[in-house]
């Protein structure tokens, strides 16, 4: 357990030290691969990867037996196998019981820190208003309540990091990685961020990076060494003073809820890519059912449905049908979806499928005629339009709508990967039998889950987050005692 109750390097008099403001950011440790270990607590101490297992798929989450060998999130399923070797365990993400667990996790942190600024649905900032001109000592307990109450309710451990910004904060949170607290006193923070690597300010990219390295700026003390004026010039006006401020310490970002999403959007990038029209129409219907379950948990109606295809070339075709009115109906945003098509044979083959609905409001107007906005035939597919590099009006209005993107995690794993994230590669879930981390249920046994498959039988471990590791049993794959359950039923 990695803990930190001073402040100052070699905790001489640090927690005595005070700040009029304290921020803290609390980050869950390896989230998606540690639900996996919970609910299923054969896995716990293994190498786990929570991701897509065909050709392409990517991994959303590993565990930290796994980033011991070097896999990591976003990296390729092939590679992150390949780094942790025979003993890895590679499990399809369940988005339903992520979903889950954030709730219960931020239920927990709102029970404590009224206002929650969420980042992903396993991190968030909060400024805790009895922390106020608090000590590093007074900090540090508080942070540890806040995670023995974590642990309590979730089973799941969280690490948290403090300090007089947001910037401090979340530095102080990878610090305390794995399962500990960081509190970055005042005294020692201009010391500590001397040190860093410049990527570690946060908004430094790879461009930006470069550009300090060629003027030999390699840290964020020798950034911010220099003058400010010197510091615009090379990032660029308004955004080089505020890194520049970041890189001195002066962090002065409220801790606010965030806005409502300006589009709630599910997509998919398939295994193989889709060259026909019925595929896709299929795909799209997939899409559209998907997002519209997040609207409905959303609360809103939407008035605008944007279609996104990703071509084999990696070139993005945006399309997008307004409405006259604003609507939760599932076959109207469908049908509009479907307006949107263009077939594969003409544009060429498609890897990746998004419906996202925009125009959000919740204001609803009935159609005075619900049959013709529901009704969809073949002769009303779109011809072929500009790609989202052509500058097209309705690319204007995907990427206008894009920022900001909240996918319910609930349902899907796009939400799962944060924004702006390429969904993973997940299972199809058109194909037949069994499958690898299937969630299912027998009447003796109860709920279980998929361990293996294959020449007509069934290995299956049963086990939840309450059993302990469970007995194994083998079917045959047609036993009718075997049914598919809902992957949320594995933390009874």
């Amino acid at each position: 357990m990695s803990t930190d109750v001073t402040g100052t390097p070699g905790g001489v008099g640090s927690v005595a030290v005070t700040a009029a403001r304290w921020v803290l950011h609390i980050d869950m440790d390896a989230f998606f691969a540690s639900v996996e270990q919970l609910t299923r607590p054969t896995l716990r101490g293994r190498p786990v990867l929570v991701g897509g297992t065909g050709a392409r798929g990517v991994v959303a989450g590993a565990s930290y037996e796994a980033r011991v060998f070097g896999a990591r999130s976003a990296m390729p399923m092939h590679q992150a196998r390949r780094l942790v070797g025979g003993n890895a365990v590679v499990v399809p993400p369940r988005g339903a019981v992520y979903g889950v667990l954030s709730g219960e996790v931020f239920d927990t942190l709102r029970s404590r820190i009224p206002v929650l600024e969420t980042l992903s649905f396993d991190e968030a900032f909060g400024e805790p208003a009895e922390l106020a001109g608090a000590s590093v000592a007074q900090v540090h307990a508080f942070c540890e309540a806040l995670r023995t109450a974590v642990r309590e309710r979730t089973g799941l451990v969280a690490s948290v990091g403090a300090g007089t910004g947001k910037q401090l904060a979340k530095i102080g949170s990878g610090l305390a990685k794995p399962d500990g607290v960081r509190v970055i006193s005042p005294a020692e923070q201009t010391e500590l961020l001397a040190t860093l690597p410049v990527r570690k300010l946060w908004g430094i990219g790879p461009v930006a990076e470069h550009k300090l390295r060629t003027l030999g700026i390699e840290t964020v003390g020798a950034f911010a060494a220099l003058p400010e004026a010197e510091a615009a010039s090379v990032l660029g006006g308004a955004v080089g003073a505020v890194l520049h401020r970041l890189a001195r310490g002066i962090d002065d970002r409220p801790v606010a809820e965030r806005a409502e999403a300006k589009q709630i959007s599910a997509e998919t990038t398939f295994e193989t890519d889709i060259v026909t029209l019925a595929h896709l129409r299929s795909a799209i219907e997939d899409m559209a059912e998907s997002a519209h379950r997040r609207l409905v948990k959303d609360g809103r109606a939407a008035r605008t449905v944007v279609l996104k295809l990703k071509k084999s070339d990696m070139s993005i075709v945006t399309r997008s049908f307004t409405l006259p009115y604003a609507t939760e109906d599932a076959a109207t945003l469908s049908a509009a979806a479907q307006r949107s098509a263009l077939d594969p044979q003409e544009i060429g083959p498609i890897r990746l499928v998004g419906v996202g609905y925009g125009g959000l409001s919740t204001v609803r107007q009935e159609s005075l005629f619900p049959e013709l906005d529901r009704a969809f035939t073949p002769d009303q597919a779109a011809e072929p339009f500009a790609s989202a590099d052509e500058d097209s009006g309705e690319a204007h209005l995907s990427r206008a709508l894009a920022p900001h993107v909240e996918d319910d995690p609930t349902d899907g794993v796009r939400g799962a990967l944060g924004h702006g994230t390429e969904a993973i590669v997940a299972q199809d879930s058109t194909m037949p039998g069994w499958f690898r981390g299937m969630d299912v249920t027998h009447p003796d046994h109860g709920h279980g889950w998929v361990q293996g498959a294959g020449f007509g039988v069934v290995t299956v471990r049963f086990e939840t987050r309450s059993t302990g590791p469970g007995p194994t049993r083998t079917f045959t794959a047609s036993d009718p005692s075997l049914t598919r359950a809902d992957p949320v039923d594995s933390l009874s």
